[in-house]
């Protein structure tokens, strides 16, 4: 097992994406927080989504030997076994981080912040071990990264304000409508194309907040997530070889703009310029490491 293999089970190139969230999750929470905190939180988040990655690989290791013999494990690069103590191991690891954190000082102490992080991490493992043969199993996967947003924003605050579950359960949605565009990125045509339309979510829960605070960077972050969800969404509609594949990739890099946008509305202008950086940084990464 090289590196490469691990980058490719591990979808690395999405990775900007988890740190994003993890950064307007502690944002919308409302308090002061250091680098050190958000190092925790970023770590935190990064294991969390590693191990997701690593365990989806193997729980769905026969369904690939059929669907996608190229993937690691039945390719032979990694055994299965070896990717399950990854995937176990690194879903540890976070709520490790998190304990540590708090231990330290690093984060708030106390028990809240672990308790996101097992919360997230119980998320993950039943989205991985029963999402195939489920219709709901996209409203589990937006369970996993609004739990980024909430474990964030429950390290520096200790509680969930009103922005921070406005911005969780707009994330929530939008990752919903991924996650079901996703479910038909081996076929050629999407079905029931109304549940795509979550991917609108945020949009619709921003809008108030835009108009009453006129905030010029929130509509220039409102138009960019719009756009870019538009162009998605066009992609997965059109049908046709590598098109949902497409859609599903480019809809996973625009979490980020998800982040800019409710960062526009509650946090500095420096947190959305991060956020638009993770952006470019996974279209960059991308293309290098197979994000799906």
């Amino acid at each position: 097992m090289n590196l490469r293999t691990l980058l490719t089970l591990g979808r690395t190139s999405n990775l900007p994406t988890v740190w994003s969230n993890m950064l307007a999750g502690a944002v919308l929470g409302g308090a002061v927080f250091g680098p050190r905190a958000y190092a925790v939180l970023a770590l935190a988040g990064s294991a969390f989504y590693e191990g997701g990655m690593f365990l989806n690989d193997a729980f769905d290791a026969d369904i690939d030997a059929r669907e996608r013999p190229q993937r690691p494990i039945p390719s032979g690069q990694v055994t299965r076994g070896a990717v399950y103590v990854l995937g176990f191991g690194l879903l540890f690891a976070g709520l490790l981080l998190l304990a540590a954190g708090s231990a330290v000082g690093a984060i708030r102490p106390g028990f809240s912040p672990f308790l996101g992080g097992v919360g997230t991490a119980a998320a993950v493992l039943a989205y991985n071990r029963w999402h195939k043969g489920h219709a709901w199993s996209p409203v589990v996967m937006g369970a996993c990264r609004a739990g980024l947003y909430l474990t964030a924003a429950l390290a520096v605050s200790g509680k969930l304000s009103p922005p921070v579950l406005l911005g969780a359960g707009a994330l929530w949605l939008y990752i919903v409508g991924l996650t079901h565009i996703a479910r038909f990125e081996n076929g050629s045509a999407l079905q029931r194309t109304w549940v795509a339309a979550f991917v609108l979510s945020p949009l619709l829960a921003s809008a108030p907040q835009i108009i009453e605070q006129r905030s010029g960077l929130a509509a220039l972050c409102f138009l960019a997530l719009l756009g870019w969800s538009l162009r998605s969404i066009g992609f997965a509609l059109r049908g046709g070889k590598g098109q949902i594949p497409r859609a599903v990739v480019t809809l996973i890099a625009g979490a980020s703009l998800v982040d800019a946008l409710f960062i526009a509305l509650y946090g500095p202008a420096y947190g959305v310029l991060a956020a638009f950086g993770c952006f470019l940084l996974t279209l960059r990464w991308q293309r290098r490491i197979p994000g799906t």
